[in-house]
């Protein structure tokens, strides 16, 4: 079998699926690492359940697509585009790819729906290179525009898409909250034939004339429930009504609910419709436990987990609850660190290659990174706080089990929240393994791979060192730095002394 392209950009692509489904009710998916540290052979586990009620259904296309290829050389891309896929061992598309890149690079429409992990990066990637290579923008007018919701999303697309760009000479710009907005505007005065965008970050380039639309032939929608959810809605809307009329627009997500039907019957025209995924938000090779605890134990039983021979995502809801569970980690021996909305962009960028590297071992995360975020061979993810949404549910647990690979999910729940998580198992979908454990308890190690805290602290190195902030330009034109004790002290001596010469001067000049 040929390398995965989740090698390229941590783009993750190989799972199994099922074909493409033209038309029927909407489904619900879910979603890295090997198998897990310590569990249980054989044990029996929490597996997919019901059909997820809230998806729209959906639309039935006029025109039939196109069918599904088994090589990427059957394609009508570029052949740089085929070259360099080739040099990075990718020859053969993953389910999502195969069904919906022979629509995409025809020109249609595509709404495309797989699960986080299935390859969703690559299969509208492609489409967008193939079909803006040979063009060159002008400036502050791209080709092409991918929305994400998410800064991580943003970088993962761009990276993952970087090489492939460079084999057709393409140029690409980031465009996120959270970083120099000059420099965004820079690249884009420079010319950028594909821009990946959050929303908020664009609308305001736009705003300051740094960025114009009009030219844009091209748009892709990635994590569009996740856009509708977090209230982007409106801004999307306003972004998809300034790109060309007349050209193409894909939807991709893991998820397809009735907030993402509006953009749906808005924006796309007559969408070849690809869902290779199940609607349950679990794989055959996830995991899924409720692990029932004592308020009492539940922090003992948290650093025993964070303490396995093993990476390990740990969602909080909080960014406060986050950076107390940090602290109280990094007390017990565990090399812990956090990301959240709270943490400036380079900070979560060091941070996550902190936890890609090793240097960091138990991610303790709110739900910004519950999509977007990839990491190799991640085998288990905890919900130290269990989500208050299905979807949320779906998207941390993503973080494993992906391409193919086996994972656990982890809920641990208190006695007064019992019910309520059994009632969003049961719309996400999902039949768990529930289980009564206590830290140190054999059943929690065989599940988890929990250890004993070693109890011998430890310090993680500042993922970044943030620069003195610019504070104006001083009347020569240059930048003026924070002002120590030392220099007051200097500035004051040199007054003193002008004082004194300036003194002496026209005693000088009356005796004259």
């Amino acid at each position: 079998m040929t390398r995965s392209s989740r090698s390229l950009g941590r783009d993750p692509l190989q799972h199994g699926g099922s074909a493409s489904r033209p038309s029927g009710a909407g489904r619900r998916s879910g979603d890295g690492r090997r198998a897990g540290d310590g569990r249980r052979a054989g044990a029996p586990v929490g597996r997919r359940g019901s059909t997820a009620k809230t998806e729209f259904a959906l639309p039935v296309g006029t025109t039939p697509a196109l069918p599904a290829v088994q090589a990427f050389s059957e394609l009508e891309m570029p052949a740089a585009l085929l070259t360099a896929l080739s040099s990075h061992g990718v020859t053969t598309p993953f389910p999502i790819q195969s069904c919906t890149l022979p629509n995409s690079l025809a020109g249609r429409d595509v709404l495309g729906r797989g699960r986080t992990g299935s390859g969703k990066t690559i299969a509208f990637g492609l489409a967008v290179l193939a079909r803006t290579a040979g063009r060159r923008a002008e400036p502050r007018r791209p080709l092409a525009l991918i929305l994400v919701p998410t800064r991580e999303l943003a970088q993962q697309v761009t990276e993952a898409l970087t090489p492939y760009a460079r084999a057709v000479r393409l140029r690409m710009a980031t465009v996120v909250g959270g970083m120099s907005i000059g420099r965004q505007a820079q690249a884009l005065r420079g010319g950028a034939e594909i821009v990946v965008a959050t929303p908020g970050r664009l609308k305001d380039l736009i705003e300051r004339g740094d960025c114009d639309l009009g030219h844009v032939t091209v748009t892709v929608l990635d994590e569009a429930d996740q856009m509708a959810d977090m209230g982007f809605l409106p801004q999307v809307t306003e972004l998809l009504e300034q790109v060309a009329p007349g050209g193409q627009t894909m939807l991709f997500s893991a998820t397809l609910d009735r907030n993402v039907d509006r953009l749906v019957r808005r924006f796309l025209t007559d969408p070849a419709v690809h869902s290779v995924d199940p609607a349950a938000a679990t794989v055959g090779t996830m995991e899924h436990h409720l692990l029932h605890v004592q308020s009492d134990d539940k922090s003992a039983t948290v650093a025993h987990i964070a303490s396995r021979d093993g990476a390990v995502i740990m969602f909080t809801d909080t960014r406060h609850g986050a950076d107390r569970l940090v602290r109280d980690l990094l007390a017990n021996g565990v090399k812990a660190a956090a990301l959240h909305g709270g943490k400036s962009q380079p900070q979560r960028t060091r941070t996550l290659e902190q936890f890609r590297n090793g240097q960091v071992t138990a991610l303790i995360a709110t739900n910004v990174a519950a999509r977007g975020i990839h990491i190799d061979g991640l085998d288990l993810v905890v919900n130290v706080d269990p989500p208050t949404d299905h979807k949320d549910y779906l998207h941390r647990g993503g973080r494993t089990a992906r391409a193919g690979e086996a994972g656990t999910v982890v809920t641990l729940v208190l006695p007064t929240q019992r019910r309520d998580m059994t009632r969003m198992m049961a719309t996400a979908g999902i039949t768990p393994r529930t289980t009564h454990v206590s830290s140190g308890d054999a059943e929690l190690t065989a599940i988890t791979g929990a250890r004993i805290p070693t109890g011998i602290p430890v310090t993680i190195p500042n993922p970044v060192i943030e620069r003195p902030r610019y504070t104006g330009p001083t009347s020569g034109g240059g930048k003026r730095r924070g002002r120590t004790a030392h220099d007051k002290t200097r500035t004051t001596q040199n007054k003193t002394r002008t004082a004194q010469t300036n003194t002496s001067s026209r005693r000088a000049r009356a005796a004259a």
